[in-house]
């Protein structure tokens, strides 16, 4: 019982500091190397999917654990999370559990494969990768994944791909166990998931963001945003994610392949673990959201 409560004290603590989570869809044959390469680099949390059409969740966990190996890292020092993605986002093809059994069985097939996958006894975090077909659907397939939370195969639960304010509300108010982390698009075409984001803010759900940098390379490449990040001895993009982190209930994904990359966004994670702030009040947090074209924080 010690050994279980200190590794939730090390989860805790990794997770209340400003940090960002890395991910792993498209990387194929190479997802074990970066995997190994952004854990050695300092990245703690790492994101996938039992999804083999973007995602090797198999590579995530040779990765992982060859680079905990490597640096004497526990399982406690590393926070994962993984997704149950239904039947209509798999390549038809190649399916990590039977199509035609019913969606309980699929989501528990789903999550025994992850934990072999990844090489765990646990998830830090289980996600739905998108809602099904029906909200009615989604909630019963909610039930299933609870029950997981009860068994201590899981610690928390999130969704995915969930862009309607009224279906995540529904999920929320209707789930046993709530909702943890909304993990989306983060573009101007959902306007910013404003009012999701200020329905997680108030509820105690971390938004995740991903497509952050690529959906908004206009903004990062304009002078003012260079200018304003160069005060600081940033990038454009270690500025953006410093933003995002500075909101506090927001956690951007970064899924660089370059090491350099890598230190940067480690970088920037540990200047603001260790108490430096670069949005002094919300009048700058608010300039760089309208450079962004964010209506609201």
């Amino acid at each position: 019982m010690l050994g279980v409560a200190l590794a939730q004290s090390s989860r805790a603590l990794l997770m209340s500091a400003p940090h960002l989570v890395y991910g792993t869809a498209w990387k194929k044959e190479e997802t074990a190397y970066y995997v190994s390469e952004a854990v050695k680099a300092g990245f703690r949390c790492i994101d996938t999917a039992c999804q083999p059409r973007h995602y090797n969740e198999a590579g995530v966990g040779i990765g992982w654990t060859a680079a905990a190996e490597e640096l004497g890292l526990k399982r406690s020092d590393i926070w994962l999370q993984t997704k149950y993605t239904p039947i209509g986002g798999q390549d038809p093809n190649n399916v990590p559990y039977d199509p035609k059994s019913p969606v309980a069985e699929q989501i528990r097939t789903s999550l025994g494969v992850s934990l072999k996958n990844l090489k765990t006894e646990y998830l830090d975090s289980w996600v739905m990768h998108s809602p099904l077909n029906s909200i009615e659907e989604t909630v019963a397939a909610w039930r299933v994944m609870e029950e997981a939370v009860d068994e201590g195969r899981v610690h928390q639960l999130g969704i995915s791909n969930c862009y309607s304010l009224d279906n995540f509300r529904y999920l929320y108010q209707n789930a046993r166990i709530k909702p943890k982390v909304l993990q989306n698009r983060f573009y101007s075409d959902s306007n910013f998931d404003t009012e999701l984001r200020k329905f997680c803010k108030e509820n105690g759900v971390k938004y995740q963001s991903f497509w952050t940098l690529t959906a908004n390379r206009h903004a990062l490449a304009t002078t003012e945003v260079k200018e304003l990040a160069a005060q600081y001895d940033l990038t454009a993009q270690t500025y953006m994610f410093a933003f995002l982190m500075s909101l506090g209930y927001i956690t951007p994904l970064s899924g660089t392949t370059s090491r350099m990359h890598m230190a940067q966004d480690v970088a920037i994670m540990e200047r603001m673990q260790g108490g430096e702030v670069f949005f002094q009040n919300d009048e700058e947090l608010r300039k760089f959201a309208q450079i962004l074209g964010m209506p609201d924080l």
